[in-house]
């Protein structure tokens, strides 16, 4: 059973008194009663916080012997070994480092990629550095990368130097410790087991159960045993179950995903919040796309899809929604009245026009530059349209009503003939108090949008243990491919299966792919994508990762619509890409190895698909 302690195994030596030995019994109790008059016990959050500074100092030891090893040039295997050991340190400090340093996070363990900071206005090109690049040019090692690799550690050194400096003065409540420990389960999930931050050594697993061994020390530091001793013991099977299915798993890409995530993880992060609650340790009330209080990733009403708005006056009410629904399907904001929002996004199509790229406004056969996109759980996203170009749906809407090849239309002219639509004129103000204005026109159509949420599939069922027979033995193989060996859920990410990076759900990633022009595959498409907003050379042909969801109705695919089937998709990601297939694409971030799925892999990914 969890046991309430005071330390880890260092932290415990140093707690022991040691003044009075030799002292006789009645002396020693005397002095131990001033011990504990004079010296209190300490609280929970204490303890957690010196913890956390002890775990630190051991990260900085690691890292610090990681870069002995290199300058000394030892064998590849003891450089390797002192990096997996490093990691599997920072792994005891991620929960609370993610949740009080992000940035820092980042620095430390961050993707091997390029990065964009867009957010200060002045879009800063951000190189990699932290583990995985040091992953990187360890797996395998090569000797000639002597200078990049003592440079990296440098940079390593210095950033745990960093949160060294910043940890001690960090302010933490028990509310943050228990949101950090369920978010380190969801993180452990959605990237921890698919691979994304241990890309090339493949050792996500053993760096998983880590970190649940580190979520379990601190939770000691808690008395639930004295509160409800049967929730702890529970919470010490769930984490003994979860651990142990980690670390007796030699395999990366034969690990059961499905089955540990119904079976462990979902049952962990949902004892832990009962725990918070028996505590009586609120939990946040604060607004974000996932809540702060939801059990599992997969709890019906996990996401908020009224977050992702400018402020919280346009959230979205069940009349802007119906009456954004009447706009989304009316005609009457085209230029010349003969297309609507649903002219391109068809519902029986999962909210797309089943064309390669959508045909333009007027005769002749012209089309736009791009595949019309599902509107289905665009809610769920950080950022609009393909090329990212804009963060709210209510400009999307205002975007793409104003656009002379799609809905060529104008907003003050629409105004003006809702304004003189009887029927509208009422409705409007009815549901907002200034009656029909530009803004309100655009935030009731986002709020129709934002009601198009999808969140409950055959395979959210059976992730829920609603419905175990709701999948078939292949959609769950394709699930745990799909989680695994394909690598699909290193961009498509878990439980959302789009570009919104988990466990914050914040950004909205975009990528480069090397999409061809035709399915003959043998020239890239021109389509230079975020480039042509940011004018930023790393993000030439990047674009936004899309949802997998209902993609069984939204054929063809791609930004271009390059490929009418799933099969040519999943056969263009197996091979690698652009790169994969000979295209010149320096800037990819897909990485160019082929995935090497046999015929019957593809097939079941294909099913799983389906299922979604």
């Amino acid at each position: 059973m969890l046991t309430p302690q005071t330390s880890s195994s260092v932290t415990r030596k140093r707690t022991q008194p040691v003044f009075w030995i030799g002292v006789g019994l009645v002396g020693c109790l005397a002095l131990w009663g001033l011990y504990e008059v004079l010296i209190p016990r300490q609280t929970p959050l204490q303890r957690v916080k010196r913890e956390y500074l002890y775990d630190i100092a051991q990260l900085d030891s690691a890292v610090r012997q990681l870069n002995r090893v290199v300058i000394a040039q030892l064998p590849a295997s003891r450089i390797q070994a002192a990096f997996d050991t490093a990691r599997l340190a920072y792994k005891q400090v991620e929960f609370l480092v993610e949740l009080y340093n992000p940035e820092t996070a980042k620095s430390l363990n961050g993707p091997a990629l390029p990065e964009v900071e867009e957010d200060d206005g002045l879009q800063r090109e951000i190189k990699p550095e932290g583990f995985q690049v040091i992953e990187e040019l360890l797996f395998p090692y090569d000797p000639a990368n002597q200078d990049e690799l003592r440079g990296q550690l440098a940079l390593l050194q210095s950033n745990v130097r960093r949160l060294t400096r910043v940890a001690t003065d960090n302010e933490m409540t028990d509310s943050h410790v228990f949101d950090a420990m369920r978010l380190e389960v969801f993180r452990l999930v959605s990237l921890g087991i698919t691979g994304f931050d241990s890309p090339v050594a493949n050792h996500s697993l053993p760096e998983a159960a880590a970190a649940l061994q580190s979520l379990q020390q601190h939770l000691r530091f808690y008395d639930l045993p004295d509160q409800r001793p049967d929730l702890a013991e529970r919470l010490d099977k769930a984490f003994a179950g979860a651990i142990g299915a980690l670390q007796k798993e030699r395999s990366f890409n034969r690990f059961d995903r499905f089955g540990y995530i119904t079976q462990h993880a979902n049952v962990l992060s949902s004892l832990l919040l009962d725990a918070q609650q028996a505590l009586g340790i609120p939990v946040f009330q604060e607004s974000r796309l996932l809540s702060a209080s939801a059990r599992t990733l997969n709890d019906p009403d996990a996401f908020d899809p009224s977050y992702f708005v400018n402020s919280r006056g346009d959230r979205a009410t069940p009349s802007r929604i119906e009456l954004g629904k009447m706009l989304f399907y009316d005609p009457i904001l085209s230029g010349e009245a003969n297309r609507s929002c649903a002219t391109c996004h068809r519902p029986d199509k999962a909210f797309t026009d089943g064309e390669p790229k959508s045909l333009a406004v007027g005769f002749g056969g012209r089309r736009i530059a791009r595949n019309s996109p599902t509107l289905v759980n665009a809610a769920f996203q950080a950022a609009q349209f393909a090329d990212s170009r804009v963060t709210f749906l209510e400009d999307q809407a205002s975007d793409v009503l104003e656009n002379a090849d799609e809905m060529h239309g104008s907003l003050p002219e629409a105004v003006k003939a809702l304004r003189a639509n009887t029927s509208y004129r009422t409705t409007f103000s009815k549901t907002y108090r200034d009656g029909v204005t530009e803004q309100n026109l655009k935030n009731a159509i986002a709020s129709y949008v934002r009601s198009l949420t999808s969140l409950d599939s055959r395979v959210d069922q059976a992730l829920r243990n609603q419905n175990q027979a709701a999948l078939s033995a292949e959609e769950r193989h394709g699930f745990n491919l799909f989680m695994g060996k394909a690598k699909c859920a290193t961009c498509h990410f878990y439980p959302l299966f789009n570009g919104t990076v988990p466990p914050a759900y914040q950004k909205t990633e975009s990528e480069v792919l090397g999409t061809p022009a035709t399915a003959d595959n043998n020239q890239l498409d021109p389509d230079l994508g975020k480039f042509q907003t940011t004018r930023i050379v790393i993000q030439k042909h990047a674009f936004k990762t899309p949802t997998v969801r209902n993609v069984a109705q939204t054929a063809p695919y791609m930004h271009n619509g390059v490929y009418q089937t799933l099969d040519q998709v999943i056969d263009f990601y197996n091979k690698g890409g652009g790169i994969g297939l000979g295209l010149s694409v320096d800037n990819q971030t897909l990485p160019g190895d082929k995935l090497n799925l046999t015929p019957s892999e593809k097939q079941a990914l294909i099913a799983f698909l389906k299922a979604l």
